[in-house]
């Protein structure tokens, strides 16, 4: 008689030790949802431009208070790190990338490029509009 063994069905997130590249593939599926919601802005500005100017003043309303440029902001992290872990992606599609080193490095490149991009967009934007 043999003897069974007790496990899991499929593997799954508690029986893997956590990494960065497991987190920040979770955060790639998360930021794509996120993506949504901010299109739903954006359509709702480009509307709202379309219609005249009362609605587009109610929209730069919004967003020129603290919550709508912390969307934003938020808006602009996702669409930028979504667009870096998406070329991760595509690299490991291709067939490169797959050693240890490799796969730290592009992920951390995403993390912190998304997150320099992010700034640097903002601060183009002020530069640019003056702070409005």
């Amino acid at each position: 008689m043999t003897a069974r063994i007790e496990r899991p069905l499929s593997p799954h997130m508690q029986v893997y030790r956590w990494t960065l590249t497991m987190a920040l593939s979770i955060v790639h599926r998360a930021t794509g949802i996120a993506l949504y919601v901010g299109t739903l802005m954006l359509a709702w500005w480009l509307i709202a431009a379309a219609s005249g100017p009362a609605a587009y003043a109610h929209v730069q309303a919004f967003t020129g208070s603290i919550i709508g440029r912390l969307i934003m902001f938020g808006y602009t992290w996702a669409l930028m790190h979504h667009m870096l872990s998406g070329i991760r992606h595509f690299v490991w599609d291709l067939g490169y990338g797959f050693k240890a080193n490799e796969r730290e490095a592009l992920t951390w490149g995403a993390l912190i490029g998304g997150i320099a991009l992010t700034v640097l967009i903002w601060i183009i934007a002020y530069a640019i509009g003056g702070g409005r």
